[in-house]
Protein backbone atom coordinates (compact mmCIF):
# COMPACT_ATOMS: atom_id res chain seq x y z
CA UNK A 1 0.00 0.00 0.00
CA UNK A 2 1.31 3.37 -0.82
CA UNK A 3 1.37 6.45 1.15
CA UNK A 4 -0.96 7.75 -0.86
CA UNK A 5 -3.82 5.34 -0.53
CA UNK A 6 -3.14 5.01 3.56
CA UNK A 7 -3.62 8.87 3.55
CA UNK A 8 -7.05 8.60 1.68
CA UNK A 9 -7.55 5.16 3.86
CA UNK A 10 -7.34 7.28 6.98
CA UNK A 11 -9.12 10.82 5.72
CA UNK A 12 -12.10 8.15 4.83
CA UNK A 13 -12.54 6.80 8.00
CA UNK A 14 -12.25 9.99 9.78
CA UNK A 15 -15.07 11.63 7.91
CA UNK A 16 -17.36 9.19 8.31
CA UNK A 17 -20.19 10.31 10.64
CA UNK A 18 -20.50 9.30 13.99
CA UNK A 19 -23.63 7.25 14.66
CA UNK A 20 -26.84 9.64 15.98
CA UNK A 21 -27.65 9.52 19.98
CA UNK A 22 -31.05 8.63 20.74
CA UNK A 23 -33.07 11.46 21.96
CA UNK A 24 -34.04 9.59 25.27
CA UNK A 25 -30.38 9.25 26.49
CA UNK A 26 -30.46 12.90 27.10
CA UNK A 27 -33.80 12.30 28.99
CA UNK A 28 -32.33 9.23 30.79
CA UNK A 29 -29.38 11.15 31.76
CA UNK A 30 -31.32 14.32 32.94
CA UNK A 31 -33.93 11.91 34.80
CA UNK A 32 -30.09 10.21 36.71
CA UNK A 33 -28.93 13.71 37.36
CA UNK A 34 -32.51 14.49 39.03
CA UNK A 35 -32.41 12.01 41.21
CA UNK A 36 -29.07 12.05 42.48
CA UNK A 37 -30.07 15.90 43.95
CA UNK A 38 -30.62 16.83 47.35
CA UNK A 39 -34.06 17.70 47.51
CA UNK A 40 -35.41 20.02 50.43
CA UNK A 41 -37.80 19.15 53.06
CA UNK A 42 -41.09 20.23 53.13
CA UNK A 43 -39.65 22.41 56.02
CA UNK A 44 -37.03 23.80 54.46
CA UNK A 45 -39.00 24.57 51.02
CA UNK A 46 -41.55 26.45 53.67
CA UNK A 47 -39.20 28.52 55.71
CA UNK A 48 -37.22 29.69 52.66
CA UNK A 49 -40.19 30.51 50.97
CA UNK A 50 -41.66 32.98 53.65
CA UNK A 51 -38.03 34.09 53.87
CA UNK A 52 -37.96 34.88 50.08
CA UNK A 53 -41.71 36.46 50.41
CA UNK A 54 -40.23 38.84 53.56
CA UNK A 55 -37.19 40.08 51.13
CA UNK A 56 -39.41 40.74 48.46
CA UNK A 57 -41.94 42.63 50.54
CA UNK A 58 -38.72 44.44 52.36
CA UNK A 59 -37.27 45.77 49.14
CA UNK A 60 -40.58 46.88 47.72
CA UNK A 61 -41.36 49.18 50.61
CA UNK A 62 -37.38 50.48 50.22
CA UNK A 63 -37.78 50.75 46.48
CA UNK A 64 -41.46 52.46 46.95
CA UNK A 65 -40.45 54.73 49.71
CA UNK A 66 -37.07 56.22 47.62
CA UNK A 67 -39.34 56.46 44.28
CA UNK A 68 -41.71 58.56 46.27
CA UNK A 69 -39.04 60.71 47.96
CA UNK A 70 -37.22 61.18 44.34
CA UNK A 71 -40.50 62.36 42.75
CA UNK A 72 -41.22 64.78 45.50
CA UNK A 73 -37.76 65.99 45.34
CA UNK A 74 -38.00 66.54 41.78
CA UNK A 75 -41.48 67.79 41.62
CA UNK A 76 -40.41 70.45 44.15
CA UNK A 77 -37.12 71.31 42.40
CA UNK A 78 -38.37 71.75 38.64
CA UNK A 79 -42.01 72.99 39.61
CA UNK A 80 -40.93 74.99 42.06
CA UNK A 81 -43.17 72.93 45.14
Amino acid sequence: MTSRARKAKAVRSVATPAKKKSRLVFFRGAVGELKKARWPTRHETLRLSILVLIVCVVVGLTLGALDYGLTKLFVGLLLGG
